[in-house]
């Protein structure tokens, strides 16, 4: 028996005709921290809420600090 309690998937996680689960797809796709995050922000941002601006807006956040990540990384390799 697992320690965890079982909860339901909420719908707005869950595509609507083939069933695929939104962290699915970004682990199938071994997406980056801050790319799952926008990805799954942007599958369900019509259907959590009325209005999508918020969630667009916090795939844009986390699509910038993916960005800030890259270059901090490409920074880093340079040789001196």
């Amino acid at each position: 028996m697992s320690k965890y309690k079982e909860n339901p998937m909420p719908n707005y996680y869950i595509g609507k005709y083939y069933g695929y689960e939104a962290r699915k797809v970004c682990e199938d796709f071994e997406l980056p921290y801050h790319i799952a995050t926008a990805t799954t922000y942007l599958l369900r941002c019509e259907r959590k809420h009325g209005d999508p601006r918020e969630y667009i807006q916090k795939a844009i956040n986390h699509l910038k600090f993916q960005l800030e990540f890259l270059d901090k990384q490409q920074e880093q390799q340079k040789p001196f």
